[in-house]
């Protein structure tokens, strides 16, 4: 089990480097960050919510897909965009309705560096894009709307109270 960084730790705000070394170290982070996933009964987790500074996501949508994205790039959208409420391990306790293109395409790789493309659209494409949005250092609360986002921390730091720190 890894422990998950929440809004205020400053690894959340960080761009991640690229997975450079395909190797048992990486194989044994990608099988903790599993673990870490189904105990915290989630979607998805990305590197920098468990304090590590790489391009990886891990997505389990139990009875559709169980991978690893290593590497992943968005390489297409569709037009049609779509409202839907989200959540995030590293915010606990709170969602919001967030709009993002209803399909992706994405490129990634696995943990053996072998490169695969997904088509993805629903929940999938859904977690792919939240998950790709860790590694570029942005929460799905900066997907709304000031006052929204406002709203969502103030709901965030009311079920927490005293756990967390403040940032943006």
């Amino acid at each position: 089990m890894l422990d998950i960084y929440t809004l205020g730790d400053e690894v959340l705000r960080e761009s991640c480097e690229p997975v450079q070394t395909f190797d048992s170290a990486l194989k044994v982070l990608v099988d903790a960050m599993f673990e870490t996933l189904a105990e915290a009964d989630g979607v998805g987790l990305a590197g920098p919510q468990v304090g590590v500074d790489k391009r990886l996501f891990v997505i389990d949508i139990r009875g559709e897909e169980k991978r690893a994205y290593i590497n992943p790039q968005i390489i297409e959208t569709s037009m049609e965009q779509v409202p839907y409420e989200e959540g995030c391990l590293s915010i606990p306790g709170v969602w919001h309705d967030v709009v993002r293109p209803a399909k992706v395409t994405v490129q990634a790789q696995d943990v053996n560096g072998k490169s695969f493309v997904v088509h993805a659209e629903g929940l999938l494409a859904r977690a792919i894009q939240h998950e790709n949005d860790h590694l570029n250092g942005t929460l799905f609360i900066d997907h709304l709307s000031e006052e929204e986002r406002e709203k969502v921390i103030k709901a965030y730091e009311r079920r927490n109270k005293g756990k967390t720190r403040r940032l943006r």
